[in-house]
C-alpha cells in the first residue's frame, strides 16, 4: 500500500463526508459564522461541531471566537496538498502531451 504524506490522508478523510465538502465550498465564497453554516443542514449544531473540528484538525479551516461568536474561515492554500499530490501522479506522458499543446499553441499560425 502506498505510503502517502499525512497532510494528504487528512484533508481526503475529511472531504470525504459530503456535508464537509457542502461547508468547504461555502466558506470558499467567504467566512461565515456557526449558525450561517448550519442553517442549510438539518442537523443539531453538535453534529455541525463536529465537522468543523475534523475540518479543523486536517488544516482545512480555521475558526476564532469573539464573545460568543465563532467565525469559521477556509484556510488559504488549504487544498493546495491536494493539487500538489495529484500533480506527482500524472504520467509523464501527459506531461509531455500537455507541453506538446503548449507549444504547438505558441507556434502555429492563428486562423483569421
Amino acid at each position: 500500500m502506498p505510503n502517502y504524506p499525512e497532510d494528504v490522508d487528512a484533508v481526503l478523510r475529511a472531504l470525504a463526508d459530503p456535508t464537509r465538502r457542502a461547508i468547504v465550498e461555502r466558506l470558499s465564497v467567504s467566512p461565515a459564522v456557526v449558525s450561517e453554516l448550519a442553517a442549510p443542514f438539518s442537523m443539531a449544531l453538535p453534529s455541525l461541531l463536529q465537522h468543523l473540528r475534523i475540518l479543523e484538525a486536517a488544516r482545512v479551516i480555521t475558526s476564532t471566537k469573539q464573545g460568543r461568536v465563532r467565525t469559521v474561515t477556509l484556510r488559504p492554500g488549504a487544498l493546495d496538498v491536494l493539487h500538489l499530490w495529484l500533480d506527482e501522479l500524472r504520467t509523464p506522458a501527459e506531461q509531455r502531451a500537455d507541453r506538446l499543446g503548449i507549444h504547438l499553441a505558441r507556434t502555429l499560425p492563428k486562423e483569421t
